[in-house]
């Protein structure tokens, strides 16, 4: 697996190739350790070890913004909920928090806050700072001072209903005096040391399994079905924040935490004012210094500007709000024996080493389980010839290091040479899949091997189908990712290409062996099933694309293409158009290559330009425009442009597309009411330096106003808002003649929508 393999080389050392690598990798690590953390209870990594490889993807992406990947995991907030309980819609999305790792880290948040309210480095701005509590998120609406429901946070957007057990909860207040009509209170979930050792012994008197940790314990406990069984265990809650409320609670974050407390609820009582970063890192000391003794888990400090209307201001990223960030404490490490080392093959033929242990517990959790990343780390080489680890390899039967950071799957990172067995022998890695038997190979440049089956190779099949039905996708009730791989194997009712999902009612009526017949089957679960496949029968745009599972194109990449092309049948067209210029795109840069390594061998200077220009010749005007406008929307690069026209142009892929959207109503993207906006439809390009918005601020707002925010400018380009500095960009609009404007302009064009 790519994730983490270059961990002893800085980011910015990193190629391009390297980069798209480890995103990929991150990306299915941590798709994963969500899954398990929020949605099973049953983290495998470490919070130190999954907080580190997110900050690792989020430094990549800063550094390679063009090759960000749509499902990057910098833009999902915890699971799906669980299908055992009812389902809440949050009035406001629950989000989960950007991290810091160290003082740079902070200086370097007051620095983006600053700079996107324009505040220079003096200016007065105070931030709150508390204990980031280890627990359970939860929701709790309040109507007219009493509690009348209780929610998780599940994927953000939606959670589990939980109100049963919550009210058995006795720091949950169930009614309240002098509150607004409406008041959502947001907190954790969480259990002392003292109650987590008592229950563990209980359940130890039973004969019943052990609780890893106390947050999985709380986790388990507010997800019970029987709110009894919640009731008997003794949980706790601090609240911290708020959702959807009917008036203020106060005009800072300070004084809103002191109402909440004068409302009944505890908070914590090491939440402090600070005035400065050195404020901020000095009572982060004094908390790190009292963890041991505080009688219940934390894992960092969470720091909030304090005053309301500049975190409105601020507002929020895809899943993070730019005015909060939790410093986390430090990773935990430990040795044990690798028992084997198991090759998983991921949906897009990625062969992933995972390390089996002897169970060993890293800082209160048991881990038997670690990333190896790829074949290079195990190897004990990075993947530019380098060592890592000193240049010692991984043998089955070593006794390791398993570094950990949190609460989510660790990683071997050391190897104890003095007591490898005897006989021990390099690892080799698997050059055919170890699912359907084709050829693995690896691209140059590429810290991947992948299996070439495609279609054919069950791994690939299944995982392409369960994300078909995840969450984000297409989210069929009763359909999930166990139900999947039984319907896969099925000789009755196979499930092989998502459109068999949706001819499965009119199979099961033709089939002898009825799917009610069948065990764990029954006439109201099979009629469920497909009712929940038919309410799945018309999709958005943007859920249709996401869920094909082509590679590079995750939600946000979805949701700009759907965006940019408003309907299925002008996408197409469009993808179709651009096939031949995306062909000499690859082209270009397969000849770009050989030229570097030619010009490497020959000891001269690479000639680029022509060797990229040779492949282009041949392209018609209409697929270069195609192409160049694909390329154009704002969020989509040449990576992501490649890969949708691949994904398209494959002969079984795109006939496995076609039969799908038979069997669908696809809805055309929605555009926003901009029936008074002046730049409604209009393509705009921001470029120089903007002085009275930042370039975040301006992005925003003009897309509110219906206009497409492009980063490079064309043909099509409409307006390019220029400000002091502006270079090449201002240039080429003058000689297309397009509308240039400086920002005032720009501010009085719009400043009436």
């Amino acid at each position: 697996m790519g994730a983490g393999m270059q961990d002893r080389r800085a980011v910015n050392d990193l190629t391009e190739e390297e980069a798209r690598a480890e995103l990929e990798a991150l990306a299915a690590l941590l798709s994963q350790a969500n899954l398990e953390y929020h949605g099973e209870d049953d983290p495998h990594l470490t919070d130190a070890e999954y907080d580190r490889l997110k900050a690792r993807n989020s430094a990549i992406e800063a550094r390679f913004p063009a090759i960000k990947r749509a499902d990057s995991p910098s833009e999902v907030v915890g699971a799906a909920p669980s299908g055992r309980f009812g389902k809440v819609a949050h009035a406001q999305r629950m989000m989960s928090l950007g991290n810091g790792f160290g003082s740079d880290d902070i200086t370097e948040f007051d620095d983006r806050v600053r700079n996107y309210l324009g505040l220079a480095k003096e200016a007065p701005l105070a931030y709150t700072a508390e204990p980031k509590i280890d627990g359970l998120s939860l929701s709790l609406r309040y109507e007219d001072g009493r509690l009348v429901q209780a929610a998780t946070r599940g994927d953000g957007a939606v959670g589990e209903n939980v109100t049963a057990n919550a009210r058995t909860i006795a720091s949950i207040p169930t009614s309240l005096d002098g509150a607004p009509d409406i008041l959502e209170v947001r907190g954790e979930v969480y259990m002392t040391h003292a109650d987590f050792a008592a229950l563990n012994q209980r359940q130890d008197e039973a004969g019943a399994k052990r609780f890893a940790n106390p947050r999985n314990a709380a986790a388990g406990s507010i997800r019970q079905l029987d709110s009894e069984i919640t009731r008997a265990r003794p949980l706790a809650f601090f609240a911290y924040a708020w959702g959807e409320v009917s008036a203020p609670l106060a005009e800072t974050q300070m004084g809103a935490v002191t109402r909440l407390a004068a409302l009944g609820f505890e908070t914590n009582p090491l939440t402090k004012l600070c005035h400065s970063v050195d404020d901020l890192l000095d009572h982060y000391a004094r908390i790190e210094q009292q963890r041991a003794s505080l009688g219940y888990d934390i894992d960092g400090v969470v720091y909030k500007v304090d005053d309301l209307d500049l975190q409105r201001r601020l507002g929020y990223r895809s899943t993070t709000p730019r005015w909060a960030i939790a410093h986390k404490f430090p990773a935990e490490l430990a040795w044990t024996r690798l028992e084997d080392i198991e090759i998983n093959v991921g949906r897009t033929g990625a062969l992933s080493p995972v390390a089996r242990l002897s169970p060993v517990t890293v800082g209160g959790v048991v881990v038997s389980n670690a990333t190896l990343h790829n074949e290079d780390y195990i190897a004990g080489r990075a993947s530019d010839g380098g060592e890592i680890r000193g240049g010692k390899d991984i043998r089955i039967g070593d006794w390791v290091q398993v570094y950990r950071a949190g609460d989510v799957i660790p990683k071997v990172s050391d190897v104890d040479l003095a007591q490898r067995p005897e006989g021990a022998k390099p690892y080799e890695f698997p050059k055919t899949c170890p699912e359907c038997g084709s050829d693995a190979i690896r691209d140059e440049g590429d810290a991947v091997r992948r299996c070439t089956g495609g279609l054919v190779c069950p791994a690939q099949a299944v995982e392409k189908l369960k994300h078909f039905v995840s969450r984000a996708a297409f989210d069929i009730e009763g359909l999930g990712a166990r139900q999947v791989e039984l319907f896969y194997a099925d000789d009755q009712l196979p499930i092989h290409t998502p459109a068999d999902i949706f001819t499965l009612e009119a199979r099961d009526k033709k089939n002898l062996t009825k799917l009610a017949n069948r065990d764990g089957w029954g006439e109201t679960s099979a009629r469920n099933l497909f009712d929940a496949i038919d309410a799945r029968r018309r999709v958005p745009l943007a859920r249709l694309l996401f869920g094909l599972g082509i590679r590079h194109v995750g939600e946000v990449a979805a949701s700009d293409l759907a965006r940019h092309y408003g309907s299925w049948e002008a996408l197409t067209r469009a993808v179709d158009a651009a096939a031949p210029a995306a062909a000499c795109h690859l082209r270009a840069d397969a000849a770009e290559a050989e030229e570097r390594r030619a010009a490497a061998e020959e000891g001269r200077r690479a000639r680029i330009k022509p060797a990229r220009e040779a492949e282009w010749q041949d392209c018609g005007p209409e697929a270069r425009a195609a192409w160049d406008d694909l390329i154009g929307i704002d969020g989509i690069g040449a990576t992501v442009a490649a890969a949708l026209v691949t994904g398209f142009g494959q002969t079984a892929e795109r006939a496995s597309i076609d039969r799908l959207t038979e069997q669908l109503t696809i809805e055309d993207a929605a555009a926003p009411d901009t029936a008074d906006s002046p730049v409604a439809g209009k393509t705009v390009v921001f470029t120089g330096t903007l002085e009275k918005m930042t370039r975040a601020e301006a992005k925003a707002r003009a897309e509110a106003l219906g206009a497409k925010v492009s980063g490079s400018v064309s043909a099509k380009t409409d307006i390019l808002v220029a400000g002091p500095g502006a270079g090449s960009k201002a240039d080429k609009a003058a000689s297309l003649g397009v509308e240039t404007l400086d920002e005032d302009a720009w501010l009085a064009l719009i400043g009436g929508a």
